[in-house]
């Protein structure tokens, strides 16, 4: 008995889930093989990994454990993008939602447009359409779609999906190097461009527009300093009479911790310095700077017990009605704030630059950092805690999933054929929701990177090896029924939305070049273009025009995958 028959045997067949595990750990060494910016990727490396194992293992892998892990990736991936995906629709992100559906569009009509041409069915239409424009998730969604096709067989579905995996293993790596060939060189020379000097050129704009008084004081750099009073005119002075001096002089520099005698003292605003006493003094590095404490209050020294003072960085959801409103500038003058400073701004998942102009709103979430005691009253004072936890929410998670699976049951019947969002794209819809729901109020629905991380990829990896290890066997005769114009449909279909997007976005919009690509990139979910055109820039000025249309491009692409197969069945 050969190797492979008895592994076949003795191993795959009584225990299909070691094949899996086996297959992920190939395909995610696969996807690691690298040229340049240009990488294959876990999840194609899981499928070809798949493809090939499946061909010689030849077991089919029934069940539930696709659609579960499925439903997982895309309620994480719309987690993830859904606080973007609403902000992007709001009036300041209509350019780039705009373009993103052009390209979106685009892609769709052109995947339609050239199966149709090749007279190819659902199955590699679904898979032109994943492969050629890069979305992982078509391949689920696209065979969610054929196995509620009426009047399908369940044998005919699951042909139909096979070749779904089939056409997306031929055209993705297709629909991976041409945009970043493209959108990195090809265009860019067409107009005789340097991408390099414009990123420069805007970076240095955008550095400029934000050159004003606030900029310099809103970024924050903490430092902890311990000073030996021996300046006769600084001793005597309470400490709150040096901090409403510092304030009025617009500098953070606080008192925080005082050693008298050996004996490190509890202190009030009321407590007089006297010569001898060793300060610890929290600041703003340039406030301290600025301040010269060595010439006002005496020599610094190296004090570990008198610094080595609890710490906290704290998130706090801005809860509290008076403050709504209010500037981060007013804000830290409050009597609670002393020794307290503001390192993060967050509203609606959006990462804010601090600015003491900023404007604070209910349900906003401030980053504080300082002595533990100081933060958690200001935390307190300002709206809710949230601790940093590691914990998923599975109540939160879980109950999501559920509605989204129920949301996509319910079909309308048109011209007598059931159509319905189907549960994975219930998922995706719910996983928007809750995300949106999230940033807003962050004390619920917690999700850490590193959950969010495995839910997405390892639930799109596992899915989209079952799909290669089921469609193994007739991949060689999938291939061979498309033939070798697959390739030229797929770099057709991955090339003309980028086309149409950039003549749009060039001629009609006028985005500055490096932003313009950079969107396109996003629009498409290609990151491999995206790291070429930051590398090729030597800037990342072209990944500020990714993350609306990234948003946008995630959900439109993932629904499209039900669309072409209803147009192709």
């Amino acid at each position: 008995m050969a190797w492979t028959d008895w592994l076949r045997a003795e191993i795959f067949r009584p225990y299909p889930e070691l094949l899996i595990f086996l297959t992920i750990s190939v395909g995610f060494l696969i996807g690691r093989l690298r040229y340049k910016s240009i990488a294959l990727g876990a999840v194609t490396g899981c499928l070809v990994a798949g493809l090939v194992i499946g061909s010689q293992a030849k077991v089919e892998i029934d069940g539930p454990i696709k659609s579960v892990f499925f439903l997982m990736f895309l309620f994480a991936l719309g987690y993830d993008v859904g606080p973007q995906f609403f902000r992007a629709l709001r009036k300041d992100g209509l350019p780039q939602v705009v373009l993103a559906v052009i390209v979106c569009v685009t892609g769709l009509a052109g995947a339609w447009a050239f199966a149709t041409l090749a007279g190819y069915g659902p199955g590699l239409s679904a898979g032109l359409l994943g492969g050629g424009l890069t979305q992982s998730a078509v391949i689920g969604v696209g065979s969610d779609a054929i196995s509620h096709l009426p009047g399908v067989s369940a044998a005919e579905a699951r042909d139909q999906s096979h070749l779904i995996a089939v056409a997306y293993a031929v055209t993705y790596p297709l629909g991976t190097v041409l945009p970043a060939l493209l959108l990195a060189g090809i265009l860019p020379r067409l107009l005789r461009r340097d991408l390099a000097e414009e990123s420069a050129v805007l970076a240095a704009d955008l550095e400029a527009a934000e050159d004003d008084p606030d900029a310099g004081e809103g970024y924050y750099k903490h430092v902890l300093r311990a000073y030996a009073v021996d300046v006769a005119a600084f001793a005597g002075r309470t400490i709150g009479e040096f901090e409403a001096e510092q304030r009025a002089a617009g500098r953070r520099v606080y008192i925080t911790r005082l050693r008298r005698a050996g004996a490190i003292l509890e202190h009030t605003p009321d407590t007089r310095v006297e010569i001898g006493d060793i300060l610890a003094v929290s600041a703003v590095r340039g406030d301290l700077v600025a301040y010269d404490a060595r010439t006002h209050i005496g020599m610094e020294a190296d004090d570990f017990e008198l610094l080595a003072y609890r710490t906290e960085t704290l998130h706090v959801v801005i809860t509290a009605r008076n403050l709504s409103g209010r500037t981060i500038r007013t804000l830290r003058h409050e009597e609670f704030m002393p020794g307290v400073f503001v390192d993060g701004h967050w509203r609606a998942g959006a990462d804010l630059r601090v600015r003491l102009d900023s404007t604070v709103e209910r349900g906003d979430t401030l980053v504080l950092t300082g002595p533990r005691t100081r933060v958690e009253e200001a935390a307190t004072r300002l709206g809710k805690p949230v601790p940093t936890s590691f914990a998923t929410d599975m109540v939160w998670i879980a109950l999501g999933l559920f509605l989204g699976g129920c949301l996509g049951i319910p079909a309308l019947h048109a011209a007598g054929a059931p159509l319905s969002l189907s549960t994975s794209t219930g998922a995706l819809l719910m996983g928007l929701i809750f995300g949106w729901i999230r940033s807003k109020y962050p004390t619920y629905g917690n999700l850490p990177s590193a959950a969010q991380w495995l839910m997405g990829t390892l639930g799109l990896c596992v899915f989209v090896t079952v799909v290669g290890l089921n469609a193994g066997p007739s991949f060689v005769p999938g291939l061979r029924e498309a033939g070798w114009r697959l390739l030229l449909w797929g770099a057709a279909v991955t090339c003309v939305p980028l086309l149409a997007g950039f003549a749009y976005g060039h001629f009609v919009q006028r985005l500055p070049l490096p932003i313009l690509l950079g969107a396109l990139a996003g629009a498409q979910t290609t990151t491999a273009a995206l790291g070429a055109l930051t590398e090729r820039a030597r800037s990342q000025i072209p990944a500020l025009g990714t993350t609306v249309p990234y948003a946008l491009g995630n959900v439109l692409l993932t629904v499209w995958g039900s669309v072409i197969v209803l147009l192709r069945r």
